[in-house]
């Protein structure tokens, strides 16, 4: 397991209540950063958040995609802990599989304001901070399908090209600083994002995993707690796959 010195760092992980998003607070935790969990369901944190230190995080309800609630959370988050040294964007839905002419455009509208504009309010919250103190390390969690579309998946497969071209953007934006913009793009990992999808939707994408199964949240969070640390001080605006072997560029 990999391990990086996060003292006196505060990291900003959205979704983080469960899945990947607590995966990655749980480890940054353990390094020694202050986690602040922002999500829309924090009554109910995975066992891995729930107990950690109470001094070490802070849960803050939060609508990525209302720009007033990210606000609200940016604000709770410096009261806490002073500043925001690293942003990780985990927070997404899938939406229900359905042809492209057959999708509801309010499902549409809904996944991309959560999965695009959430990124990117998220981001917009955290930079000024960042260029003001030169330092600052940003991971936005994309998809295997943002890379080459799932059939039956139009709005999270375009909402997560959204997020890997926003991330080449920003990096570019921020090169001039100690800040880092990249992602990652993960296959499918066993959260509770496969609730919204169909059985047959699930087997078609582990059939398309040549390592024939899905990645653990424990193997994600520790390619992005080497992302978000400050050895990464060259590599930004870069997509980094976690596919098992299903990314073809």
């Amino acid at each position: 397991m990999n391990s990086y010195d996060y003292s006196g760092q505060v990291a900003v992980i959205t979704g983080g209540a469960n899945g990947i998003g607590a995966a990655v607070a749980q480890r940054m935790a353990q390094s020694g950063a202050k986690v602040a969990i922002w999500d829309m369901d924090i009554a109910a944190p995975e066992a891995k958040v729930a107990e950690l230190p109470e001094g070490s995080k802070l849960l803050v309800q939060v609508d990525v995609s209302d720009g007033a609630s990210v606000a609200a959370a940016m604000a709770a988050t410096e009261a806490a802990f002073g500043k925001v040294d690293v942003l990780v964007n985990s927070a997404g839905i899938a939406g229900p599989n359905a042809t492209l002419a057959n999708y509801d455009p309010e499902i549409w509208r809904r996944i991309l304001a959560i999965n695009l504009d959430g990124s990117f309010l998220c981001c917009k919250a955290v930079v000024p901070g960042m260029m003001a103190r030169n330092y600052g390390r940003i991971v936005n969690i994309a998809s295997i399908a943002g890379k080459e579309g799932n059939p039956n998946a139009s709005a999270y497969s375009a909402s997560k090209a959204g997020v890997i071209a926003m991330t080449k953007s920003l990096g570019k934006e921020l090169a001039a600083h100690d800040i880092s913009v990249n992602c990652v793009t993960p296959a499918t990992a066993k959260t509770r994002i496969l609730d919204q999808l169909s059985q047959e939707f699930i087997d078609y994408m582990l059939s398309k995993i040549p390592r024939g199964r899905f990645v653990t949240v424990d193997e994600i969070a520790s390619m992005i707690l080497w992302m978000a640390s400050s050895e990464n001080s060259f590599t930004t605006g870069s997509v980094f796959d976690l596919s098992g072997g299903r990314a073809t560029y």
